[in-house]
């Protein structure tokens, strides 16, 4: 599968954005989709997860709260709503999939998009 996201730019603290996961091929309901970050100089991160139906979630305990990850099945996309966005905040995010039914470690994901820039300013 292959993984498209966008949505990223700069948005002033407090502010939100909403990042888009477009996913080519017919079998984007059988992954597990999932939400990273890498800050400048930093390892990449865990922000949330998505089960295959929508039904399970979860969250990096930086996020919760304030993120909301989902996804449209018929529309092939995950989501990630991003509110109260923090200076701490800013950084590539990419999205991913695994097959596996639960996964929030970067090893389990097989597929991963580009990456979008996400910069919150002070």
């Amino acid at each position: 599968v292959q993984l498209q996201a966008s949505g990223g730019g700069l948005v002033q603290t407090g502010g939100s954005l909403r990042l888009s996961c477009a996913a080519s091929g017919r079998t984007f309901s059988s992954y597990t989709m999932g939400w990273f970050r890498q800050a400048p100089g930093k390892e990449r991160e865990f922000v949330a997860s998505i089960n295959r139906g929508g039904g399970s979630t979860n969250y990096a305990d930086s996020v919760k709260g304030r993120f909301t990850i989902s996804r449209d099945n018929a529309k092939n996309t995950a989501y990630l709503q991003m509110n109260s966005l923090k200076p701490e905040d800013t950084a590539v995010y990419y999205c991913a999939a695994s097959s596996r039914g639960w996964a929030v470690v970067a090893d389990w994901y097989d597929y991963w998009g580009q990456g979008t820039l996400v910069t919150v300013s002070s």
